[in-house]
């Protein structure tokens, strides 16, 4: 580890606090219906929409009601989203060719982008049209980045309202995020990256001749308008297979710094948006302080491993850490950095190869999806996650002092405590179950690229990267097989809506409760304790899940790096 190491991890951390405040505020105007700089731009068309879809700004919805309308939404987009790709080859915009997608990989893709995964089973610059990547892939980071964040709120009314019957307008919020939040800021970053040499158009591959006098395929496309919006709405993946590390989606050091920060700034801005909407602003920041006290320390870590590398390696006289799979750009740092961001917050996109991080530096990905990614995590579904565990811990506190517990004047009862359970353990379910079957499956067990533990990782990786919507690999899986492409279709469905479900649920129960005023006995819950508190019950919930499968996969995998067995 080095000092300028440590420096460039220090600065992205201030930056992500300084965006918080105004991002936070401007987001809590925009979902209060308050006047904005974007009101007389996209006002007209907001209203409009609304005319259109039968609704309007004044309506609300009863939990259930906005569920439903999720539901019925995501459906149509899994819908269009598949027939676009099994049609592909009959469609326009296709001037590589492309044929139609096998259904299988159209299930999986389709799965992938309304659940805010975007974990690819295939090249997108060798797979996927120019039609398919923007009418498909593109619109559906959009709508499902604006979904999470829609979640969020919808749970937010349900802490700050008392005695009523709804939790908003599933058209309305989906709506008002798409055009005052993420098209806006889509639209500068994309400017952004044209500007900083991504490629932006409609025009065919190129083919050029090498230095050698072969001739090479140049893949271009309208790239830097879904990045701008894979990074923002934490979606990952990426118009070409190597992501991240491809220098059209990831130009220079200011690039790879722009989309570090877009990654965290809606997720991060959100806690700010709940201290606003509860009246108190400092119960967002006792949130966002136990997000970064879970990020610095699995930054450290992995930052640790990869500086320290594989004593192996260091006997052959060869020092500088572990450089296997790290972008030579960015180096060890912040390659270690962005795979900790990736993970904690629910995006696929890399700028290293995970499968080639050391043990214990591939082990804090894996955990920060296992947590729920609740670090920051996916745009809304990070947030609302966070929010299962803070009922969770004051049920907790409750416990020990046998006092019913409380958070923010709601009494939490045991509804809202097995909601909050019932949302936790659904990830479990679907990341363990899978890897459990294909560890033993031979036609499972044939895609991995790696035996004994590391092989294990792959497995475990994938599963656990699906459930928690997250679509980073290890890489070393093959996973377009009709096996992976079915199963963790399945777990990325499980991990979006088993979750969504029960969120909304508790925000419809806690919406029609009354606030209780604070007395000597309440827990207080926006200072240190509760910080410790909460960090402690996430810590211990994840270890007590997941620990047996870490320990026959990193933990033993970095056991036999150091008596000199490597996989």
């Amino acid at each position: 580890m080095t000092i300028n190491g440590w420096i460039q991890i220090l600065v992205y951390c201030g930056i992500i606090v300084l965006l918080v405040k105004p991002l936070g505020g401007y987001m809590h105007r925009v979902f209060n219906g308050d006047h904005t700089l974007l009101s007389p731009i996209f006002g007209p068309l907001e209203r409009e929409l609304y005319r259109i879809c039968g609704t309007s700004d004044r309506e609300e919805q009863h939990w259930a009601t906005y569920a439903v309308a999720m539901l019925l939404f995501n459906l149509a987009g899994f819908l269009v989203l598949y027939f676009l790709q099994r049609l592909q080859g009959s469609l326009p915009y296709n001037p590589a060719g492309m044929s139609a997608i096998d259904p299988a990989l159209a299930f999986n893709t389709a799965a992938s982008f309304i659940t805010n995964t975007n974990w690819q089973n295939y090249g997108g610059e060798s797979t996927m049209s120019y039609l398919v990547q923007m009418a498909g892939l593109t619109v559906q980071n959009f709508v499902s980045a604006a979904t999470g964040i829609a979640i969020a709120i919808a749970l937010i009314r349900g802490f700050a309202r008392a005695s009523g019957k709804s939790i908003g307008n599933f058209w309305v919020d989906l709506t008002r995020c798409t055009l005052y939040v993420l098209l806006p800021l889509c639209i500068v970053l994309t400017l952004v990256y044209v500007w900083l040499g991504m490629p932006q158009t409609l025009g065919p591959y190129i083919d050029a001749t090498t230095l050698e006098g072969a001739k090479q395929t140049i893949a271009l496309g309208p790239v830097a308008s879904q990045v701008a919006i894979k990074m923002l709405g934490t979606n990952g993946g990426g118009f070409f297979n190597a992501n991240a590390t491809h220098p059209f989606e990831n130009p220079d050091a200011i690039s790879n710094l722009i989309q570090m920060v877009t990654i965290f700034a809606l997720g991060a801005a959100l806690t700010n948006v709940f201290g606003r909407m509860v009246g108190n602003q400092r119960q967002g920041w006792a949130i966002l302080a136990s997000m970064g006290v879970l990020f610095i320390v699995g930054v450290a870590v992995c930052y640790w491993a990869e500086a320290a590398g594989n004593p192996l390696v260091h006997a052959l006289g060869i020092d500088g850490g572990n450089m296997e799979g790290k972008e030579s750009r960015f180096g060890i740092a912040l390659s270690a950095l962005f795979a900790v961001i990736t993970t904690a917050a629910s995006c696929g996109a890399v700028n290293a190869m995970h499968d080639s991080f050391t043990a214990l530096g591939g082990m804090i990905p894996l955990i920060n999806m296992q947590l729920g990614e609740v670090i920051v995590g996916g745009v809304g579904a990070g947030f609302y996650g966070m929010l299962m565990f803070i009922l969770i811990a004051v049920f907790v506190a409750g416990l020990m002092v046998g006092r019913t517990p409380e958070y923010l004047g709601k009494k939490i009862e045991a509804k809202e405590v097995k909601m909050a359970m019932l949302a936790i353990l659904c990830l479990p379910l679907a990341m363990l179950v899978f890897t459990a079957i294909a560890v033993v499956l031979p036609s499972a067990v044939a895609s991995i690229a790696n035996g004994g533990p590391h092989g294990f990782s792959e497995i475990l990786y994938a599963y656990t990267s699906a459930a928690a919507n997250n679509g980073s690999a290890f890489g070393g899986l093959t996973g377009n097989t009709p096996w992976y492409n079915i199963t963790i279709g399945i777990g990325m469905l499980m991990g979006r809506f088993l979750v969504i479900i029960p969120a909304l649920a508790i925000a419809g129960a806690l919406a029609a409760k009354k606030t209780v005023p604070a007395s000597a006995g309440t827990f207080p819950t926006d200072g240190p304790l509760f910080v410790g508190l909460l960090v402690g019950v996430i810590v211990i919930v994840g270890g007590l899940t997941f620990f047996p499968a870490l320990a026959v996969g990193p933990v033993v995998e970095h056991l036999a790096m150091i008596h000199g067995q490597t996989f």
